[in-house]
C-alpha cells in the first residue's frame, strides 16, 4: 500500500520462515544493487536476532530501512503457544532496546511510530536522510494477526 514492488526479483525472503534474515540480507543486496531502495521488515525478536548488522550498514554507507514492527514478543512463537497451550506461554516476551536509538547510536537515523498516521511521515524522512534507518513501529502484541487477537486465540474463538 505504501511501497510497491514492480517486478518478479523485487523481494527476496526464506521460505522457511527463518528468523534475522532480514537485515544482512538487505545489506547485501543494497551492497549489490546501490541504486535501488532497499527495505527490510522484521519483528524486533528477528531484528534482534542479526541487528549488529545494521553497523556493517552505517560502516560502508548502505542506506538501507530497516522497519522493525515491535510488539514486545516473538509474535508467531507466542500464537502457537496460545493456541496449543492456552495461558502457559514460555519465554517469550522480550525486552528491547529503543530501536530507533540504537540506529542513531550507530550513526544511522532512527523513527519511532506509534499511531498509523505517523508511519508515512516517519518513512519519508528515513528515506531522506540517506543514511542507514531503523523505522520502528510500536505495537500491541495483543494484534496477533490481521484478522485475530492473542486472546481469540487463546480462547479459541
Amino acid at each position: 500500500r505504501f511501497y510497491r514492488t514492480r517486478r518478479f526479483g523485487t523481494q527476496a525472503a526464506p521460505t522457511s520462515g527463518s528468523m534475522g534474515y532480514g537485515t544482512p540480507a538487505a545489506v547485501a543486496a543494497k551492497s549489490l544493487f546501490p541504486d535501488r531502495t532497499v527495505i527490510a521488515f522484521a519483528g524486533d525478536g528477528c531484528f534482534l536476532m542479526n541487528g549488529q548488522e545494521f553497523a556493517t550498514a552505517v560502516q560502508y554507507d548502505l542506506p538501507i530501512i530497516v522497519i522493525v514492527v515491535n510488539n514486545g514478543i516473538y509474535g508467531t512463537i507466542r500464537m502457537h503457544q496460545e493456541r496449543e497451550y492456552p495461558s502457559r506461554v514460555v519465554a517469550t516476551e522480550l525486552k528491547n532496546p529503543n530501536f530507533a536509538a540504537l540506529a542513531r547510536a550507530y550513526g544511522g537515523h532512527g523513527e519511532t511510530v506509534e499511531k498509523t498516521a505517523d508511519f508515512a511521515p516517519a518513512f519519508e524522512r528515513a528515506l531522506a536522510s540517506g543514511k542507514p534507518a531503523i523505522v520502528e513501529i510500536k505495537l500491541d502484541p495483543e494484534a496477533i494477526t490481521p484478522t485475530r487477537t492473542l486472546t481469540q486465540i487463546r480462547n479459541k474463538s
